[in-house]
């Protein structure tokens, strides 16, 4: 599953040839790359509001060549629960009134089995997380 850092680096005008290489070895080797509604939507408001069309349209694209995965109601209660059991243990991924899509990715990549690919390292203390640089195939 991708969070919203890598996959706006995919659609970036600038496409960094060794994450390119890797994304092409990932569909090759088959694997079932997601994209949660929950990055889409953040990483989409920002190019919107940029008016990044160039980048819009790789966006679009995108959706071809992997899975998108939407959110629903029970993967939003799920978020909830990693919201508040994080600020439980003191370790919140946002501000207390802020959305918080960590969360809601989290319960989407918990919801699915899916390694979330991220630079965050806070997504880690809900899911299996790695850099894209860290997977081979």
């Amino acid at each position: 599953m991708l969070d919203t850092g890598p996959l706006a680096q995919l659609v970036h005008p600038r496409l960094d040839p060794k994450l390119a290489q890797w994304f092409k070895a990932a569909v090759a080797a088959g694997l079932n790359l997601v994209i949660p509604a929950m990055a889409d939507y953040e990483l989409r408001r920002k190019l919107l509001h940029r008016d990044l069309r160039e980048s819009l349209a790789r966006l679009d694209a995108l959706e071809a060549l992997v899975t998108y995965l939407a959110i629903d109601t029970p993967t939003l209660r799920r978020a909830a629960e990693l919201w508040a059991a994080a600020r439980r243990r003191g370790r919140p991924t946002a501000p207390a009134e802020a959305l918080d899509g960590d969360v809601i990715l989290a319960a989407q990549a918990e919801a699915i089995g899916a390694t979330v690919v991220t630079e965050d390292a806070d997504l880690g203390q809900f899911v299996p997380s790695r850099r894209w640089a860290d997977i081979s195939f």
